[in-house]
């Protein structure tokens, strides 16, 4: 029963996903020809070329199914099936709201001389971030709406010595370049690298989490002493850790805490009380799970 209901709750969050990058590309980005990337941009591109006689959708449907089909042994049949589930989604979903928005919304955004009067980096920011959130959604339960990271990861199968994220930023570059020379507008294609950009940003930040706390790792000749008042003012568990210098060949306790954002500060002036001389690295921590933090189940 907790199985069944994981795998719904999967698949209302690609469903969820599917629908604000469809409403996203819908209102934001097809309409103005703005194509950041991907096989959505590449759909855009045709969409327009066709007079708009060929759907976005189906040209998206159309592109991805021979990527899914030629990756399945690659990327394993537990993410192709809900990846496939997450494309055809999204692909209906744009073609079935496409017409009602353009006829609704998109067509009094973009009217001249109304009071909402066409904004093209507004668009390309706002279709950067929604479609980044719709994205989320999606990668969050390990599936995709096909496109060109499919394609990235395959080609890496025969490009092995290219890493996949180089291979991503050339082929949606591509399909950049592509509309740019298509639509003879370089504004238009700064427009999507804008886009192309907030998305990748937004969807790491939905990834990631906004909550990040800090890392510390301390070296000092008053490790003990340090940690005491760690545990004691801030309430945080400390690790000790053994290093030596390999210059001095000095061994030292290495203190390793992790603390919120807002613990900062305190923490560097019980370190400065101490030990002055302390050497003190800080580094981000996206997503923390555990006592004093995230809950496991949360996630």
């Amino acid at each position: 029963m907790k199985f069944s209901l994981n795998r719904v709750t999967s698949l209302l969050q690609i469903f969820l996903g599917a629908l604000i990058l469809a409403l996203s590309m819908n209102i934001f980005l097809i309409p103005f020809k703005i194509a950041p990337g991907g096989v959505s941009g590449l759909a855009t591109v045709v969409f327009h070329v066709s007079k708009e006689r060929i759907p976005v959708g189906i040209a998206m449907l159309a592109m991805n199914i021979p990527l899914f089909i030629t990756g399945f042994k690659y990327k394993g049949r537990h993410f192709i099936i809900k990846s496939l589930i997450g494309t055809v989604v999204l692909s209906v979903i744009v073609d079935l709201t496409g017409p009602w928005l353009q006829n609704n919304i998109v067509h009094y955004m973009a009217t001249p001389g109304s009071q909402d009067s066409p904004d093209f980096l507004l668009f390309a920011l706002a279709g950067g971030f929604t479609s980044g959130i719709g994205l989320g959604f999606v990668f969050k339960e390990e599936a995709s709406t096909g496109g060109t990271d499919m394609a990235a990861a395959l080609l890496h199968k025969v490009f092995p010595w290219i890493p996949v994220g180089k291979l991503l930023m050339f082929l949606d570059g591509l399909v950049v370049v592509l509309a740019t020379i298509v639509f003879k507008s370089f504004r238009l294609g700064l427009y999507a690298v804008v886009a192309l950009f907030v998305s990748a940003r937004t969807l790491d930040t939905f990834l990631e989490g906004l909550n990040f706390s800090k890392s510390l790792m301390i070296i000092s000749r008053e490790s003990e002493k340090i940690a005491q008042a760690l545990m004691d003012s801030i309430d945080r568990g400390v690790t000790g850790l053994y290093g030596k210098g390999m210059y001095t060949e000095n061994q030292y306790m290495i203190l390793l805490c992790v603390v919120k954002k807002e613990e900062i500060h305190k923490v560097k002036n019980e370190v400065k009380k101490i030990d002055p001389n302390a050497f003190v690295l800080l580094t981000d921590v996206r997503e923390v799970l555990g006592e004093g933090f995230t809950s496991h189940h949360s996630n």
